[in-house]
């Protein structure tokens, strides 16, 4: 007999070999018709296994949201058994559960295109009523290869060779479909539900190596009910239509180009933008008493080997050299990906004293990675950007408070930009990493405390969690998650202690005692990349950006062509003011011309006319209310001039 311990902590008898679906029908019929799956030891598992020791066991039921990722997988299946029903000859390939979904990579001579969605998604919910059981067997390498070979499936064979040797080879026969799979899956696959949708289709590559065959990816989404889907569905319109892409061709802000691939092409209203955000930061440094410097651009590679950076990071640079490899003086140089290297050269430049630390040294510098060309995203994702970087030399003593400094700048800065909602991660050691165990226990140990006292200090508003093995190679990590006007999450500042690189590079001070000492360096971005951040931040708005970010804030616009000396005046007042402003004096009606500026998302629209003229008053519209307010022009430019004033200004 084996003993299993359930989540209260009652304990059962059972013959060994009994399965979590028998011990669910024991303690109820109900309970056995929703129960999907089974956490074994913290394992979930399938209903069928047969438990052959002592073990602790929670039922899942369907509207567990552990469940979903099964509900996905198992929609994967359904998929791939549709497609091979539909179009004969088409070979499988893999199909994972990602995030919101799943995918199914499928290799057919003929792509598909959505437009063969709707008889897919039909064939799809015929399987599903079917509710036919999922079946697991094991199979031998060699019964395995046989197996997909006779079925004309050679990807499926060459992912059986990329099987360890001695693992198990589980198969999963729905109702006559068999795939190869690690399964845990639901108990058949009428549990799937009716609450799935295909959702596009892209090419793939196999293996994701540009010499394989292309495949055909088709994307779908599952979610245990239709509400949860459609909330999904709903959220997804929202992000089509606040895509920065989309927004910065209407506001006219930037372009991406193919002679630039993951460059940015600023415009003149988007370069604004920038500026702002970058005079933001600089103002709050400032404050903080942050030096502010500019390191190099082009760097000979020893100086990255020395930091690490051309061992662990070297795929991801662009080495700069003449024709050939190397450049006529016989150097290989590297456009940095970063400014640590940089930063510590200026440290090091000169005898530093204790009495000088903490030393803060702050970069808006621009950097370049290469980024795969299938992974570029607008503004998300490119090769050159600016990080709003700094790097604080201190002593170990002054690490933790360092620490807490750098987190109320990072929460206290996305709160000025309308964020509300945070995660602090600790992100601890990683499999790969330079530098003593006794280095990182004594690091981690540090931030552990610190993330204690950013959730004490914050009274359980800011959440906190753990990343194990996420750190950087060379220190922990502390990422700040902000969630943003739709709920999506965004990963944007860090905060990186690291024992280790001025060591690498001999950095010193001269301490109290009058002796060398190393200091520990804390690598700070709040923004991270500007380039994201501000693409964070137009999907975040919609683009309807609050006045003193906004790249227009406000657009005269005359009624009759007899208010133009006037309007003219207006524009004059409001640039004396030190704000953002373009008079539009066409021959169109007013409405014709608010419509027009609405659309590029300009936040104030002043209307004047004959009446306005003589009064010396403005008709104020904003961007998104049917609202008129009518104010003298002194009135008008006071209360502008106040809204346009930054957060940290007021």
């Amino acid at each position: 007999m084996i003993t299993v311990t359930f989540p209260d902590g009652a304990k059962r008898s059972y013959e060994k070999g009994t399965t979590a679906a028998q011990v669910a029908a024991s303690i109820s019929k109900s309970l056995e018709k929703k129960a999907v799956a089974a956490v074994v030891d913290g394992t979930l598992s399938d209903l069928s296994d047969p438990l052959q020791s002592d073990a602790k066991l929670e039922l899942v039921m369907r509207d567990d949201g552990r469940a979903l990722e099964l509900i996905r997988h198992d929609c994967a299946h359904v998929l791939a058994e549709a497609v091979q029903e539909l179009f004969p000859g088409t070979q499988v390939t893999i199909g994972p559960v990602i995030e919101n979904g799943f995918y199914y990579d499928f290799f057919r001579n003929e792509p598909f295109t959505p437009a063969d969605f709707p008889v897919i998604e039909k064939k799809m919910r015929e399987i599903i009523q079917r509710d036919k059981p999922f079946t697991k067997s094991l199979k031998s390498r060699d019964e395995a290869k046989d197996f997909f070979r006779a079925k004309g499936e050679n990807f499926k064979v060459e992912l059986v060779d990329a099987i360890p040797a001695g693992q198990d080879i589980k198969f999963y026969d729905q109702g006559g479909w068999i795939d190869l799979c690690r399964g845990p899956h639901m108990p058949s696959t009428g549990r799937v539900g009716s609450a799935f949708k295909l959702m596009k289709v892209a090419g793939a590559y196999w293996r994701g190596n540009s010499n394989n065959p292309m495949l055909t990816r088709i994307y779908g989404t599952a979610w245990a009910n239709d509400k949860d889907m459609q909330s999904y569905l709903t959220a997804l319109e929202e992000a089509e239509k606040r895509d920065h892409r989309k927004l910065g061709r209407e506001m006219d802000l930037f372009h991406f180009q193919e002679e630039g691939p993951g460059v940015v092409f600023w415009h003149a209203k988007g370069w604004t933008m920038f500026q702002q955000l970058i005079q933001y930061m600089r103002r709050r440094l400032t404050k903080l008493d942050y030096d502010e410097v500019n390191a190099p651009q082009v760097l000979d590679k020893s100086l990255w080997e020395t930091s690490g950076h051309w061992g662990w990071y070297k795929e991801s640079m662009f080495a700069v050299t003449s024709a050939g490899d190397e450049t006529e003086d016989e150097q290989v140089f590297a456009l940095k990906p970063m400014n640590c290297p940089g930063h510590v050269q200026i440290f090091k430049h000169g005898l530093r004293s204790y009495r000088e630390l903490p030393m803060r040294l702050a970069e808006f510098g621009t950097v370049h990675r290469y980024e795969a060309s299938g992974a570029l995203h607008g503004l998300m994702r490119v090769r050159g950007f600016t990080q709003d970087d700094a790097h604080i030399f201190c002593t170990e003593d002054q690490m933790a408070d360092e620490c807490l400094k750098i987190n109320d700048l990072i929460l206290s800065t996305y709160r000025d930009f309308g964020f509300t909602e945070f995660v602090v991660k600790l992100s601890t050691r990683p499999e790969k990493r330079v530098g003593s165990d006794a280095a990182w226990d004594r690091a981690e140990a540090i931030m552990s405390k610190v993330l204690e006292q950013i959730a004490i200090e914050s009274d359980g508003k800011i959440k906190t969690a753990v990343n194990p093995g996420e750190g950087a190679f060379y220190g922990p990590k502390f990422e700040y998650v902000l969630r943003d006007a739709i709920g999506r999450d965004w990963q944007c500042g860090t905060t990186q202690v690291d024992f280790n690189l001025p060591e690498r590079f001999g950095a010193f001070y001269i301490g109290e005692d009058g002796n060398k000492h190393v200091p520990v360096m804390i690598h700070r971005a709040i923004c991270g990349s500007m380039e994201r951040f501000l693409g964070i931040l137009i999907e975040n708005y919609a683009g309807h950006f609050p006045l003193w970010l906004a790249p227009l804030q406000i657009v005269v616009c005359t009624i009759t062509s007899e208010a133009d000396a006037y309007a003219v005046d207006v524009v004059r007042q409001l640039k004396d003011a030190g704000l953002r402003v373009e008079v539009d004096l066409r021959n169109e009606k007013i409405n014709y011309k608010v419509r027009e500026h609405s659309v590029t998302k300009v936040p104030v629209i002043l209307v004047v006319g004959k009446r306005e003229t003589e009064e010396r008053a403005v008709n104020m519209r904003r961007l998104g209310s049917q609202d008129q307010k009518s104010m003298t022009l002194v009135d008008a430019i006071a209360a502008l001039r106040a809204e346009a004033t930054p957060p940290d200004l007021r």
